[in-house]
């Protein structure tokens, strides 16, 4: 009698476990999500760092969105071209020359600008930023505890013994990371091609600058005037550069009296 009963419950266990599997599978060809083939292509050949300087969470979420025509090919800052070339071959797009971008710090205070107040709180640039913005006494100088190098996906930052981060440009990927992270906005992203920039970013009139930092930008104006391309302006107390006028001359370099512009050369 009592194995009777264990053999019928075995067999109506059976019957169900069949029906069920057979219901999933229905289910599962019914409700399947075709993919297309192309997006696992396209995720090969992405770096696969999900930087997000695409504009997307992951390089999964771009290859979707590239394959299905929602998003333009080339937005893989890291890739760079090489990335962008392989991704149009495979879906059929051409591609115009790109640019390879890379981070650089508009600030070469450091330890040559005066400190405001010793801070002693959290070491990191948005929490020393939140108390009277930092422990320097330039408003725009980097304040060094390295939340750029932390955030960077590929360690092409590390800080230097001068206070300021180093970026190494063989490595860095352009991916805006460190820009988005940094408390005082002196972080950017160039062309590699451009080599010539204002490392200050402070607003601040020429006379205190020079007070606090040894080399800070005063707005002198003789960047201007050197400039044979009228590539330099003054705007708010600091040398601004034409990128699209600049042909790296190398002028304003020379004769720069606080050294602040540099060449990247």
């Amino acid at each position: 009698m009592m194995s009777g009963l264990i053999i019928n419950a075995i067999i109506a266990l059976s019957v169900l476990g069949i029906i069920c599997s057979a219901v999933l599978v229905w289910a599962a060809k019914k409700f399947a999500v075709m993919t297309d083939p192309r997006v696992e292509k396209v995720l090969e050949v992405l770096p696969g760092i999900n930087c997000g300087a695409c504009g997307f969470p992951s390089c999964y979420d771009y290859a979707e969105q590239a394959v299905s025509g929602k998003a333009a090919v080339g937005l893989c800052t890291p890739g760079g071209e090489e990335v962008a070339e392989k991704m149009g071959n495979i879906l059929g797009v051409s591609i115009g020359e790109m640019g390879r971008r890379v981070a650089l710090l508009q600030c070469a205070g450091g330890i040559r600008s005066d400190d405001k107040f010793q801070y002693d709180g959290v070491k990191s640039c948005r929490a020393a930023a939140l108390i009277k913005g930092g422990g320097k006494a330039c408003a725009y100088n980097c304040l060094g505890y390295g939340d750029c190098a932390n955030v960077c996906p590929v360690d092409a930052i590390t800080i230097g013994e001068d206070g300021l981060p180093m970026i190494d440009e063989q490595v860095c990927v352009g991916c805006d990371l460190c820009v988005d992270v940094c408390p005082k906005d002196i972080l950017t992203v160039i062309s590699r091609d451009k080599q010539t920039h204002v490392l200050c970013s402070s607003r601040d009139k020429g006379e205190y600058v020079r007070s606090i930092c040894e080399v800070g930008c005063i707005g002198c104006g003789i960047c201007v005037k050197v400039c044979p391309f009228k590539a330099i302006t003054i705007k708010d107390n600091l040398a601004v550069i034409d990128s699209e006028l600049c042909t790296d001359c190398g002028i304003c370099v020379e004769k720069c009296p606080q050294k602040c512009i540099k060449s990247r050369v």
